[in-house]
């Protein structure tokens, strides 16, 4: 069976049907990562999207009850060149074809993938519906540019309500802006005692839990739609250690005083170049988002750029420069990625722990 994609430009791409029988629209848009794409379709940050693939073979080792980024895909919609049909691998459990057809995913194969690749660098990110050989292309260009897509991407990926994943270290509060599962395995093999809780948990909320420390997580769409997520950072900053991660990181810009803007095409991959301001040093990481914190905002703020992108120069990582506060704009949980960055949940316990020292001298000299 055939399906097509449309883009609102009016560019047709078709190929073969695979997943679920179903139409479905998004934003369009492309990763490079080589492997884990079990971690894409399962990765909460791809809400509303229709992901294309840029390596040609996808789904030879299968789908397996390990590396999933979460319970519920919100992904809407998976683009490749060649789906493997029969793949080998000891965890192997069932196919990409198979698994989109559990959770409701259309997607399609054998397009010429680098051409769209090409047209959204080109272009940007581009609406795009995945539907039918009967669909009316005309019909659907229109409805394309004049439909503007959800803008409650965290609220529908985010949990409903607060749960513990118990510990016997320090307790962090993980706020849940559209957690991949990555974040609290590596809080987990830490042995922190972790409380997850909703997006639009208030300040007050969270200091009444009295952690130790602060993770605001990853997630989908653009940061300024979160407005209980900036609030909550103003009211807790200075008063619990925090690090946020991707759209955390653009959380704590937009509240330290920064602003926010839509890149052309985004970063998504596992192979991005960044740089330690500091240091020197360059770490290979893995991005997922689709805007930036922009670097001449942060002019005259107590914010300070710890990281930046080889690639365009863009804002990769921030501290606050009196508060025990740092975010990243990449994935130092990885999954799937390289793990160059692993040691940045060392440092944010690191900073936990010089906090809680601190504050006890200030007590025993008071």
């Amino acid at each position: 069976m055939k399906r097509q994609l449309i883009l609102e430009d009016g560019t047709v791409f078709v190929g073969k049907a695979f997943g679920a029988d179903v139409e479905k629209n998004g934003e369009v848009v492309f990763t490079t990562a080589m492997t884990g794409y079990q971690e894409i379709l399962s990765d909460p940050s791809y809400c509303g999207q229709i992901v294309t693939l840029t390596y040609p073979l996808i789904g030879n080792y299968g789908i397996n009850r390990d590396d999933f980024e979460t319970i519920r895909p919100a992904i809407h919609g998976l683009i490749v060149r060649e789906l493997c049909e029969h793949p080998s691998n000891f965890r192997n459990e069932q196919t990409v074809d198979a698994y989109l057809k559990e959770k409701n995913i259309p997607g399609l194969e054998g397009i010429d993938t680098r051409k769209l690749t090409r047209i959204i660098r080109q272009y940007g990110t581009l609406k795009g519906r995945l539907c039918s050989m009967e669909a009316n292309i005309d019909e659907v260009v229109n409805e394309l540019r004049i439909t503007s897509f959800f803008t409650d991407h965290v609220k529908r990926v985010s949990t409903r309500d607060a749960y513990p994943s118990p510990g016997r270290g320090y307790r962090v509060v993980l706020v849940d802006f559209g957690m991949k599962h990555g974040i609290l395995r590596e809080l987990n093999k830490r042995d922190c005692d972790v409380i997850v809780v909703p997006y639009n948990t208030t300040a007050e909320e969270i200091l009444r839990l009295n952690p130790d420390g602060i993770m605001l997580s990853n997630g989908p769409g653009d940061p300024k739609d979160v407005v209980e997520g900036i609030e909550m950072i103003k009211g807790v900053l200075g008063k619990i250690p925090l690090f946020g991660i991707c759209l955390g990181h653009q959380l704590f810009g937009l509240a330290g005083g920064g602003n926010t803007s839509k890149l052309k095409f985004g970063h998504r991959g596992s192979n991005h170049p960044v740089k330690d301001v500091k240091t020197g040093k360059v770490a290979i990481t893995s991005q997922n988002h689709g805007y930036a914190v922009e670097m001449d905002s942060l002019e005259g703020t107590e914010l300070e750029v710890t990281h930046v992108a080889l690639n365009d120069g863009t804002v990769e990582g921030l501290k606050h420069k009196t508060l025990p506060a740092f975010t990243v704009q990449y994935h130092p949980e990885a999954s799937a990625g390289p793990e160059d960055a692993n040691y940045l949940f060392d440092e944010f316990l690191q900073m936990i722990t010089n906090f809680k020292k601190e504050g006890e001298e200030l007590c025993q000299n008071a």
